[in-house]
């Protein structure tokens, strides 16, 4: 191997070797260190190096600089002998400057889960010895025994858990056999990925499905491009993008497929299973760090050609990858708030460009941002305007809740579905079919108070109410995750018994329908309720198998599952998100809405969509009931125009926090004195956030907006450069906000 960062001869009086290295850490920028003699080392070689007291994975971005080396610190080893290529390398660089963050807070999302600071383990397995069945006539011998011995005759070796699973026994009588000898032990090689056939024949697709497929995949290995998919619910997105997926494999390409839910991923991994004869691997934060540090390994040295992932995926070190797809592209799920402030949609199709591949965005209600970039004709659109097969789109009948009040329920006193909604419920089940409520509230109820002072139980750390969680017995804050058990008494009058909970959460409304619908098989689909991706697939699986009549769910059910027999969506409360400061409200709440609504009816039986609403006349309720979504987008093109809000303008966010109120407003006075002056560009505020206290930190909020050829990131580096505040305030950054919380 060749060692590009040597920069003298060897032999004596040489000058000592040196090499920079980017540490995963939100410093200013990479650090020297010596190489010691004999270690190859190029760059996008991972490291280990001494930082303080303690040891650090880092990459080698470069040569070092020039100077003294008496106080350098030398290269601990070299972890694996794949070095991170380069063009993550540049990724990394290009992020950190469009988002304005450290490149080593960015590179941190690269190690994240690295797997070459520990070689790959075999695994441990155990089959049936050679005396072993010798051995057992000596046992006394139980069914659960006997069902393991008979299956341990075919010789093969098998998990500890395999075995017990495949014969219907606990892990303690297997851990018998192999105490007493029956079984033992082997070591299998570490597990392979399996492979994907890119040549396996998919499902019969209309015309206007392969037409849209041929061009998508012809786009893969001609360089970059951006095409936006643009399909109804139930028009066959998948399955049209899952032909230029095959299209790369077949290319020995690697792939990407973005998603924004890992309760997505369930339904989608069977389906790609079904299309290539074995499920990709999954990326996201449940999976466990032996199967993620496994994952990035074959990534990096190219073993693994297709992952299927949340947004953290797109950090992979990608050998050679050969297209992304961006599936909801719309969703603000893709927007990460904390940390690193990124939008996993545009910067996947800046990878794209950094990479010289094409960009698939897919969508049944794509965002205004990836429609003007269609319009204005930075991006290909493929339309998939009609469902697939003779499944029609369901309209959406609006419920005017001033004229169809829900009467009370005996022992529950207020309810929250109208008669109308009542009596498609119970038709639709009577029919045979299956129906969901729909209802963006999770918990029981959204607040709790007082009956005898009025006092609200709020979060202790945060300026937000506690959401009951009556499953769980419990008050929770959904911002900071704090929680306490409901108290017996009021915690500001003393009061008994007077705490009541206001406003339905979807286990509220679960306890109506079991009240109203006794008989039906009920679930709620809620991130609460559900410990993880393999509930959430079995969760599903029950939906699909048609034992559950009624679903209640959160947002979770809106996007891309699909349930053939679910005839019925009931949306109870459809102006929730339609007010607020947010300039996308109306946009995220159609799009919502209208994904919800396309659950429904999406085989051969039609369906139907009802939303309850007091504001029938709202542009996006009239959208909804006249399915007219070009309309709607047009007028919201028009009014985010008109105020140069994206995407017809540029917005960065500065978020002042301190521990007081008083230290934030000091910060942002010096901020405030130190603002640049610019005709074309307007800075907002200082302003107490909407939700002005969070995690126990004083929020202040400052918006720089500036039209859209206007890179803004140059003048808010100029403004922050010299900028002195005290250590305990912070001044976080985010270029393009989608939340302004």
């Amino acid at each position: 191997m060749s060692d590009p960062l040597a920069n003298a001869a060897e032999g004596p009086g040489a000058e000592e070797r040196r090499c920079a290295v980017l540490l995963p850490l939100p410093l200013a920028g990479a650090f020297d260190y010596l190489v010691p003699p004999g270690l190859e080392l190029e760059e996008g070689a991972v490291v280990q190096v001494p930082l303080g007291g303690r040891d650090s994975l880092g990459v080698v971005w470069g040569p070092g600089g020039e100077g003294t080396a008496k106080r350098l610190k030398a290269v601990r080893a070299r972890l694996g002998e794949t070095a991170i290529p380069e063009i993550s390398r540049r990724f990394v660089e290009w992020v950190a400057d469009y988002v304005m963050a450290p490149p080593g807070a960015v590179l941190r999302m690269l190690l994240s889960s690295s797997g070459l600071s520990q070689a790959e383990k075999p695994r441990r397995a155990w089959r049936l010895a050679k005396e072993g069945a010798a051995r057992a006539e000596a046992l006394r011998m139980t069914d659960a025994r006997r069902r393991l011995l008979a299956l341990a005759e075919d010789g093969l070796a098998r998990s500890l858990t395999a075995f017990a699973e495949e014969a219907g026994a606990g892990t303690g009588a297997v851990k018998g056999l192999i105490e007493a000898g029956v079984l033992e032990e082997v070591r299998l090689p570490a597990l392979s990925w399996p492979r994907l056939d890119p040549g396996r024949p998919g499902p019969a697709l209309s015309a206007q499905q392969q037409a849209a497929a041929d061009r998508l995949a012809a786009g893969v290995g001609g360089g970059f491009a951006v095409t936006l998919l643009d399909g109804v619910t139930g028009s066959g997105k998948t399955e049209v993008y899952l032909e230029a997926v095959a299209a790369a494999l077949a290319a020995g390409r690697q792939v990407l497929v973005l998603l924004p839910e890992i309760a997505l991923s369930a339904q989608l991994l069977d389906r790609f299973a079904a299309r290539f004869g074995a499920r990709p691997a999954a990326w996201h934060s449940e999976l466990g760090q032996g199967q993620r540090r496994r994952a990035w390994r074959a990534v990096l040295e190219g073993r693994l050609s297709l992952v299927v992932g949340a947004r953290s995926a797109l950090f992979l070190p990608f050998r050679d990858l050969g297209l992304i797809v961006v599936d909801e592209e719309h969703e603000a799920a893709f927007k990460q708030e904390d940390g690193v402030h990124y939008h996993a949609r545009d910067m996947a199709v800046a990878r794209g460009q950094l990479g010289g591949i094409p960009v698939i965005l897919a969508s049944a209600t794509p965002s205004l941002e990836s429609l003007t970039n269609a319009a204005a004709g930075r991006y290909g659109v493929e339309r998939l305007p009609q469902r697939h097969g003779s499944a029609l789109l369901p309209k959406a009948e609006l419920i005017d809740m001033r004229r169809h009040r829900p009467p009370p329920i005996e022992g529950l006193g207020q309810s929250w579905l109208s008669p109308p909604l009542r009596s498609a419920i119970a038709e639709t089940l009577a029919q045979g079919g299956q129906a969901l409520l729909f209802l963006n509230r999770r918990g029981y109820a959204p607040l709790t108070l007082c009956r005898a002072c009025g006092h609200r139980l709020q979060c202790r750390n945060c300026s937000a109410w506690m959401v009951e969680h009556r499953l769980a017995g419990r008050l929770q804050c959904h911002h900071c995750g704090d929680w306490m058990r409901l108290p017996q008494r009021c915690p500001e009058c003393d009061a008994e018994d007077s705490l009541a909970a206001c406003g339905p959460g979807v286990e509220r409304l679960a306890e109506e329908a079991a009240a109203l619908f006794p008989e039906a098989r009920r679930a709620v689909f809620s991130s609460d309720l559900l410990a993880g991706p393999g509930e959430a697939a079995a969760l599903l699986r029950a939906i699909a198998d048609r034992k559950i009549d009624l679903l209640i769910g959160t947002q979770l059910v809106a996007k891309g599952h699909h349930f053939p027999d679910l005839t019925l969506v009931g949306v109870v409360d459809g102006d929730l998100g339609l007010n607020g400061g947010d300039p996308r409200a109306g946009e995220r709440s159609f799009q919502l809405l209208q994904q919800v609504a396309g659950r429904a009816g999406r085989a051969e039986r039609p369906g139907r969509a009802l939303v309850q609403t007091f504001d029938p006349g709202h542009p996006v309720m009239q959208a909804l009931g006249q399915q007219n979504r070009d309309a709607f987008l047009a007028a919201e093109s028009r009014n985010r125009r008109l105020g140069g809000l994206p995407p017809f303008g540029r917005q960065i966010a500065l978020i002042v926090s301190a521990p007081s109120a008083d230290r934030a407003d000091a910060a942002c006075a010096l901020l405030s004195r130190a603002a640049p002056r610019h005709d074309d560009v307007r800075i907002w505020g200082p302003a107490p956030a909407p939700l002005p206290v969070l995690r126990g930190r004083h929020r202040r909020r400052f918006l720089v907006q500036g039209p859209r050829g206007r890179r803004l990131q140059g003048l808010v580096r100029a403004w922050l450069k010299d900028l002195r505040v005290p250590a305990e305030v912070r001044v976080a950054i985010d270029v393009d906000p989608q939340s302004f919380l």
